[in-house]
């Protein structure tokens, strides 16, 4: 469990689970729990905001990160914890138009002027770890398909390519003998993250890649060692995080899931029974954290309730961050309550790069960015969202508060 600092304002209680439920005034930014400083990996987030992972596709056709891409980062690095864009393991793991990758030594090198200036501004930054699988297409491969776990295919309305958007193709199944190859490539993207001076990797095991098509009967049919049970089906995440955590310490390794989403076709009858599987072996590890996207708003497959933070607290005793459609006032909910220990925003960062410093004071937030200027491969919509200070000097008095993320 991550441990916390105790605030002069602030008492705290042990959930029957142990996990810890803060009694934590909210009239300002200095008696916030999500003003609460957390350690973790013997790193200090001076916030429970994350910033989570969102592809942005300003990479370009190299797939390189680039001097803009520092930009963008830094812009947004009050956050207690930023997670990168999700980022390609291998050539074959690639399945979005000018997506970042991280599997050449050029790479690695090339994400430095990220990482430096991040950490120039004080900020704290993880990079995703990424195979798209099946949600890809022949065009990213010179013509040979995507690989899956099975040979199904994403039941949906295309596939973004080079070449402009196709209908998703039925992949290629992956032979047994193949996946070790993807497990070292995991393990080499962890090293160069490492190299490139990254502060800790996720491991992305949802929204239909390939981690989470073999999690989930849906997209897995196969009658292998990795197929066919709960514990079959969670093999290669298993591999992959024990690659990666063979790199670096458990402590400074996360794992996205999510269990209730439908997105890129997903969604499976038995999804309580592989999450919470899935959730236990992790326990075992002693990851820096466990990143559930709980919420619904990103597609939900209404084959039963959703899951909750709260069903995970019950097979999962470390940090834990709760993600998708949160507030400032839910989030600090979750967190007082005990349910999450952080909280990822998404597009709230898009368009408030100084998000954190828009709760901690009040400020409202600047509308949310047009879908069009999402993956439009430049500055604008990207590195041009100004700071509430810049936007509206006069109304721009800050709460005093010593936890104010700057």
């Amino acid at each position: 469990m991550a441990t916390h600092s105790d605030g002069p304002n602030r008492s705290i209680e042990t959930n029957p689970n142990g996990s810890q439920k803060m009694n934590t005034p909210s009239s300002n930014a200095s008696q916030s729990a999500l003003f609460q400083p957390l350690e973790m990996g013997g790193l200090t987030l001076p916030n429970r905001i994350v910033m989570a992972p969102l592809t942005r596709a300003r990479a370009g056709v190299e797939r390189m990160a680039n001097e803009m891409m520092a930009e963008y980062y830094t812009q947004r690095a009050s956050a207690g914890l930023i997670i990168s864009e999700a980022t390609v393991v291998s050539e074959q793991g690639i399945g979005w138009p000018q997506s970042p990758g991280i599997y050449t030594d050029e790479m690695a090198e090339r994400w430095k002027l990220v990482v430096d200036s991040v950490h120039r501004a004080g900020g704290r930054i993880f990079l995703q770890l990424w195979h798209t699988g099946r949600a890809s297409h022949s065009d990213f491969h010179d013509g040979e398909l995507p690989v899956a776990p099975s040979a199904i295919a994403i039941e949906g309305d295309g596939v973004h390519t080079p070449s402009g958007k196709k209908p998703y193709e039925v992949p290629r199944a992956l032979e047994t003998s193949e996946l070790p190859g993807i497990v070292e490539d995991y393990r080499q993207a962890a090293e160069r993250a490492k190299s490139a001076g990254f502060d800790g990797v996720e491991v992305h095991s949802a929204n239909g890649y390939l981690l989470d098509e073999f999690l989930q009967s849906k997209s897995n049919r196969r009658d292998d060692q990795y197929g066919g049970s709960i514990e079959n089906r969670y093999r290669l995440l298993g591999e992959v995080v024990d690659a990666v955590t063979s790199v670096w310490p458990s402590d400074r390794v996360g794992v996205r899931l999510a269990p209730n989403g439908s997105f890129n076709d997903m969604g499976s009858p038995e999804y309580v029974e592989q999450f919470t599987y899935v959730a236990r072996q992790l326990d075992g590890y002693g990851l820096a954290y466990l990143h559930v996207m709980d919420g619904t708003g990103f597609g939900f497959h209404e084959l039963g309730p959703a899951m909750t933070l709260a069903d995970f607290r019950k097979v999962f005793s470390g940090t834990l961050m709760g993600n998708v459609g949160y507030t400032r006032e839910s989030a600090e909910e979750a967190i007082v309550d005990g349910a999450a220990d952080l909280i990822a925003f998404g597009r709230p960062f898009i368009s408030n790069p100084d998000l954190v410093e828009r709760f901690a004071n009040g400020w409202p937030l600047a509308e949310t960015a047009d879908m069009s200027v999402w993956y439009s491969h430049d500055a604008h919509g990207y590195t041009d969202f100004p700071t509430y200070e810049a936007a509206a000097p006069e109304d721009a008095v800050k709460v005093p508060t010593a936890c104010n993320a700057e």
